[in-house]
């Protein structure tokens, strides 16, 4: 069936929230990593999902923060720039029956904008009684009229169908944005360094992965086999958060590292070479020429 209709969405939320594992269950495969530590997603990142005549095109966007250096700033910039001008949006929260601080910035800019707005609660599987939810879904109707209201668990894939059924409703009449088979806007590049930063988040503890950053120098394809050269360069802020991510003997590298090439054969369906080298760049997240250098560009 051709694509006759299609649809811009952004979800939109605090940070932690689970707005990258939703993307991921929209889109029926990983495209954007996921880790229990906030703000891991910094770009925005779309995931393109045909379902019979319309193309859906969801934006994960950074949590929305209370910035602390450029890098905040820009993850914010990209979060209110992302509200404005598509068709509907997702406001993704927790089931807490209160409207937070950072819920209400997000609505006041939802109001400004009148675009639809869907209220996405996720985390039901933490509810002991499904009724728990009617106070939660009270207090954001008496802030907000949303277009509609669906509970879901992204992680155990409930309320996804019915979720997209509401979505759908929002596709205008028109030609696909995105050919047939593409599933992410992200280039390859990219997707390799996200998913090697997702290790360093799952890996580490504390602030040392929030200051890491990740560069692709090499990404070859062997014409005989198909076998992808991958080198890269994991920048950290201080010397001592180099000897962190090395580890002992380099264990805790060789660990991400492992990790890492595994989620990226799995994505490029093919085997991969990965080699990866840690260096310091101090104070690089408030450096705009560094955060552009790293890939975090407005888009």
């Amino acid at each position: 069936m051709s694509i006759t209709k299609s649809a811009m969405v952004t979800i939109a939320g605090r940070p932690n929230v689970g707005k990258s594992t939703l993307t991921n269950a929209l889109a029926g495969e990983k495209i954007a990593i996921v880790s229990n530590k906030p703000q891991t997603t910094r770009n925005r990142i779309s995931a393109v999902v045909n379902h019979e005549d319309t193309q859906i095109v969801f934006m994960d966007t950074p949590g929305f923060h209370k910035a602390r250096n450029k890098l905040g700033d820009y993850m914010d910039n990209v979060v209110r720039e992302s509200i404005a001008d598509v068709d509907a949006i997702l406001l993704l929260v927790e089931p807490i029956a209160s409207v937070g601080t950072q819920e209400q910035i997000l609505l006041e800019s939802m109001r400004e904008s009148r675009i639809p707005t869907i209220l996405v609660i996720n985390k039901i599987d933490t509810l002991e009684h499904k009724e728990d939810l009617f106070p939660v879904i009270a207090a954001y109707s008496a802030a907000f009229d949303f277009a509609a209201i669906v509970p879901i668990s992204a992680k155990n894939n409930e309320g996804i169908t019915e979720l997209f059924s509401e979505v759908e409703k929002f596709a205008q009449e028109g030609p696909q944005l995105f050919p047939d088979g593409m599933v992410t806007d992200q280039p390859e590049r990219q997707i390799m360094a996200e998913i090697i930063r997702e290790k360093l988040l799952w890996c580490l503890d504390r602030e040392v992965p929030h200051g890491t950053a990740v560069e692709i120098e090499r990404f070859s394809e062997r014409e005989d086999s198909g076998i992808i050269d991958l080198e890269a360069v994991i920048y950290c802020e201080k010397a001592s958060h180099k000897g962190i991510i090395i580890g002992k003997h380099g264990d805790m590298l060789k660990k991400i590292s492992t990790m890492a090439r595994t989620d990226c054969e799995r994505f490029m369906g093919t085997k991969v070479y990965l080699r990866c080298w840690v260096k310091v760049k101090e104070n690089w997240r408030d450096s705009d020429y560094l955060i552009r250098n790293f890939g975090y560009n407005n888009q």
